[in-house]
């Protein structure tokens, strides 16, 4: 399958969850505090090569592919690329320098569903949600086990998988997996033209 293709399916895998999502924050009012990046700040998220790889194409296509990969390869810290603090001091306030690309791990925790040992949905959330709006988190879970729809995280990395079996199944430490993005459309198109039509986007 083209990179071009599989781009275009993981982007509407992501506009589905993202109406979903919307839906259930609208109707359970959980919401993200403005500014909060404790979720983002931390430094032990894995996620998928392939749920970055609108981001590494969007970067190809602008010209940045290879100066981002130099980034990645020369950074000694383990916390996300993309996450900017608003300083050293307020290392858990900040936000994502690239948020239309962000990966589906991001969209997904605060708003969707693992399943217990006992086989019920738990809200994957933080604890500032869980605390700061405990009230509203407790009618969702309630909810959610009487039947409210809640995407699933292992439902949308089953439909990831699906679009490239390795490259979304493979977990590794989110800079990582941005970097095998990256390294994933530099290889395709080492001896393939620019994408047809994509010549001028920039």
């Amino acid at each position: 399958m083209a990179i071009e293709q599989k781009v275009r399916l993981v982007e509407e895998l992501f506009d589905r969850l993202e109406i979903e999502i919307t839906t259930f924050k609208s109707e359970t009012n959980l919401y993200c505090n403005a500014g909060c990046g404790k979720c983002c700040s931390k430094p032990n998220i894995d996620a998928s090569p392939l749920e970055f790889l609108p981001w590494a194409f969007h970067l190809f296509l602008n010209g940045k592919a290879e100066e981002t990969l130099e980034k990645l390869n020369d950074s000694t810290t383990k916390n996300c690329l993309l996450y900017r603090p608003l300083s050293v001091l307020e290392h858990h306030k900040g936000s994502c320098s690239n948020y239309r690309y962000r990966g589906l791990i991001c969209r997904l925790f605060g708003y969707a569903a693992n399943t217990d040992k006992y086989g019920k949905l738990r809200l994957a959330t933080c604890k500032i949600i869980k605390e700061e709006q405990q009230e509203n988190f407790n009618a969702a879970e309630e909810v959610i086990n009487k039947g409210k729809y809640v995407p699933i995280f292992t439902d949308y990395y089953m439909q990831l998988a699906q679009i490239d079996y390795k490259m979304g199944m493979t977990l590794l430490p989110i800079n990582e997996a941005l970097k095998r993005a990256i390294e994933e459309v530099l290889h395709y198109y080492a001896y393939r033209p620019f994408p047809g039509g994509l010549e001028n986007i920039a």
